[in-house]
């Protein structure tokens, strides 16, 4: 069984998640001056987010345009990344997540996302979240 009991749940708290990247000045500068949006597609549940500088988070599969980077992962798999259990290099090298992009602009997006990896935690217990 998934960590999350539905796609709605799993929305609500990837995008809170991605909202706090968004209101993190640091982020939204590196992310415009590198051209990035990342369309993220999370399955079991199924839950699909589009986070952009310019276009903020939208839900679904509503895009502002063409992402830079897809990932596909799990809804598990994304749970075990922000809460540190998984690094992206080993998510990548056993396939356990999936990039459309370049690799390369991947692993220079994970400092940058620091500010969500320390807030993670606190987002999925206040929804009931467990570890």
């Amino acid at each position: 069984m998934s960590v999350f009991p539905s796609s709605e749940m799993a929305a609500q708290v990837f995008s809170s998640l991605f909202t706090v990247l968004l209101e993190d000045d640091d982020f939204v500068v590196r992310a415009r001056q590198e051209g990035l949006s990342v369309r993220l597609v999370h399955t079991k549940p199924d839950c699909e987010i589009f986070v952009s500088p310019q276009g903020g988070v939208r839900i679904g599969e509503e895009q502002a345009g063409p992402a830079a980077i897809t990932l596909r992962m799990s809804c598990d798999t994304a749970h075990a990344l922000w809460m540190g259990r998984l690094l992206v290099p080993v998510a990548i090298a056993t396939g356990r997540l999936r990039i459309r992009g370049r690799v390369a602009k991947v692993l220079e997006l994970v400092p940058m996302l620091r500010p969500a990896f320390d807030r993670y935690p606190d987002i999925a217990a206040a929804a009931g979240i467990g570890a």
